[in-house]
């Protein structure tokens, strides 16, 4: 149903997907949906803040699932559960954010719950009055009497995703301004016979030490939440993670998909196909170099999960084949021990339910720990595929840089794609059939 500002709706379901939707057009500003979750009308902590660069809630009750693009539209969905849900919360609001531009030039933006259970809308609110907005709330989930429900909100800011958060307690890291030099006063000449009086009551005798008082403990350190991200085009396709302070900690990689060709009872979904007849396997992987020139693979194929608190320090967190709603496939890579790495090739395989990814898309968002996310889109693929080289990470010594690859190849009859794009970076592996 479609709502009018203020309106309320039930929302009976247990979990719901929350969809943000808009065109694209030439010039228009590119969307970002977050959620906050609160009580009282205000977050906990930063922790309460659920974006791009905070993916999701460590309660598992409210995840940043990742766009998909198709058709001259985008959706950027955020999957809400709410037996997750600490009991504390009693509203989670619904925004979105305008990246380099206002949303008075964003058309067909609107915000839809659905039921993924059966993929039926509970609630759409489309907003049409925006101007010189670069925020929104545009609906929030909130708890009345035991029950949730959703109400279109509609509230524009001006000041960006910062100033929407920070009015909920968030705070944010944001960029430094750099200030003009203070001229300072020329120091004040003195007496000589003024400094001789004045020196010996900087010392204290030597019998009679004094103790400085004991400071009081530091407060925790408080690490506001940053809201810059990187999206890697074919124009500007490589980014330095140290020049954006993403060199230690897990760098998390996250692979969404979708399939565009509604064969076979296929569905639309993040991650992963619904497949009512055929299952879609797709299988995230990483060739690897260390320093020490040993060479290897993560995959689920051989059950080379791999390990982050020893070589290779990369980790396949499963091979998910169920089918199920999802957050598609995660490798997580540990910057921790980033000198021990040379290169690391971000790759996909079709292991089984396609002969090609020309029926799919893809998002890739490399999450550091620190520092900025890092997203990019595949472009669709116009050759028989099965598998796609999807970033470089690469250590020179002194600088770590992602490069966005976006480059599907055809293996050649009888060649495996772990083959294949070893052939093609020039990795020099011996190969070895493998199973799941």
């Amino acid at each position: 149903m479609t709502m009018q500002k203020g309106a309320n709706v039930p929302v009976p379901a247990r979990a719901v997907r929350v969809e943000l939707g808009w065109r694209t057009s030439p010039g228009a500003p590119d969307v970002d949906a977050s959620a906050l979750l609160l009580v009282s009308g205000k977050v906990r902590n930063d922790a309460d803040f659920v974006f791009y660069n905070q993916p999701a809630h460590r309660s598992g009750a409210v995840r940043h699932e990742g766009k998909r693009a198709a058709g001259g539209a985008v959706t950027d969905t955020l999957a809400v559960d709410f037996a997750q849900m600490e009991p504390t919360i009693d509203r989670v609001v619904v925004a979105a954010s305008a990246d380099n531009g206002t949303f008075g030039r964003v058309a067909g933006l609107y915000v839809r719950i659905v039921d993924p259970a059966n993929g039926s809308e509970i609630a759409r609110f489309e907003s049409a009055d925006a101007t010189v907005e670069t925020a929104f709330i545009l609906g929030e989930l909130y708890l009345r009497q035991g029950a949730w429900k959703f109400r279109a909100v509609g509230q524009g800011y001006e000041t960006g995703l910062a100033g929407l958060a920070t009015d909920f307690g968030i705070s944010v890291d944001e960029p430094q301004q750099t200030q003009p030099p203070q001229q300072t006063q020329p120091p004040q000449q003195t007496q000589p016979s003024q400094q001789l009086q004045k020196a010996p009551q900087s010392f204290t005798h030597p019998a009679t030490p004094r103790t400085p008082p004991t400071p009081p403990p530091a407060p925790p350190a408080v690490r506001p939440v940053r809201l810059t991200k990187v999206t890697l085009t074919k124009e500007a396709p490589s980014v330095s993670l140290s020049k954006q302070g993403g060199t230690s900690g897990a760098l998390r990689v996250n692979l969404n998909w979708e399939v565009r060709k509604q064969s076979k009872g296929w569905g639309a979904k993040l991650g992963r196909a619904v497949a009512a007849q055929a299952d879609l396997d797709l299988d995230l992987c990483a060739l690897y170099e260390l320093t020490d020139g040993s060479k290897g693979v993560v995959q689920a194929l051989g059950n080379a999960f791999g390990s982050l608190r020893q070589p290779p320090y990369i980790h396949l967190d499963g091979d998910d084949r169920t089918g199920a709603f999802s957050t598609g496939e995660n490798l997580t890579v540990n910057l921790d021990h980033k000198n021990r790495l040379r290169r690391v090739l971000i790759f996909v395989t079709i292991y089984e339910g396609a002969r090609s990814f020309a029926d799919l898309h893809a998002t890739v968002t490399l999450q550091p720990q620190d520092g900025a996310a890092v997203d990019f889109s595949l472009d669709e693929c116009t050759v028989p595929s099965t598998v796609c080289a999807l970033a470089l990470i690469t250590n020179d010594g002194e600088d770590l840089t992602v490069r966005r690859e976006a480059r599907y190849l055809v293996p050649p009859r009888g060649v495996s794609p772990q083959r294949t794009i070893d052939a093609a970076y020039g990795w020099g592996m011996n190969w070895t059939p493998g199973r799941k």
